[in-house]
C-alpha cells in the first residue's frame, strides 16, 4: 500500500530563500543521508498539519505559514518503500535542536550546494522544483 509523507524545505527568512536546511537521517531507508525534514502522514491528519508537526519532532522548529509546491511519487522497491510525498517550503521560528531518534545532525546548506548533494528519496527533485521557483539572484 502506497503510503503519504510530507516534506518541508525550510528557509531562515522570506528574504533568503536560497539557504535551506536539512538533516541527516538516523532511520532506515536512507540512513545516515542528508535529507528534507519530513515524515509520514498520520492516519486522520492532514498533510499541511503533518509537515507541521514533523518540523518539530524532527529539528523541533515551527514551521511557519507553508505553501504547497509539489507531490512526487517516491518508489524504491529495493527498501519495499512506496510513498507519495507532498512538499511544502516555508520559513521556522526557534532554534534547531536535534532530535537524536529521528536525525543525527542538521545544517543550512545554500540551494546550490544543496542540489549537488545526493540526497535521500527523491528530494533532489524536491529541490530543483523549489529552486525553479525562487531563483538565485
Amino acid at each position: 500500500m502506497t503510503k503519504a509523507t510530507v516534506a518541508a524545505i525550510i528557509a531562515p527568512d522570506s528574504e533568503n530563500r536560497s539557504t535551506v536546511l536539512l538533516t541527516r537521517r538516523n532511520v532506515k531507508p536512507f540512513k545516515g543521508c542528508w535529507c528534507l525534514p519530513g515524515g509520514h502522514i498520520d492516519r486522520g491528519e492532514t498533510a499541511l498539519a503533518a509537515v507541521i508537526r514533523e518540523v518539530a519532532e524532527e529539528i523541533g522548529l515551527e514551521f511557519i505559514d507553508p505553501a504547497f509546491l509539489t507531490c512526487n511519487d517516491e518508489i524504491f522497491p529495493e527498501f519495499s518503500f512506496y510513498a507519495v510525498v507532498l512538499a511544502f517550503y516555508g520559513t521556522a521560528r526557534g532554534t534547531p535542536r536535534l532530535m537524536p531518534q529521528e536525525v543525527t545532525e542538521f545544517s543550512w546548506f545554500p540551494l546550490h550546494e544543496a542540489l549537488l548533494l545526493p540526497l535521500a528519496f527523491n528530494h533532489l527533485q524536491i529541490l530543483d522544483r523549489y529552486a525553479r521557483l525562487f531563483p538565485a539572484p
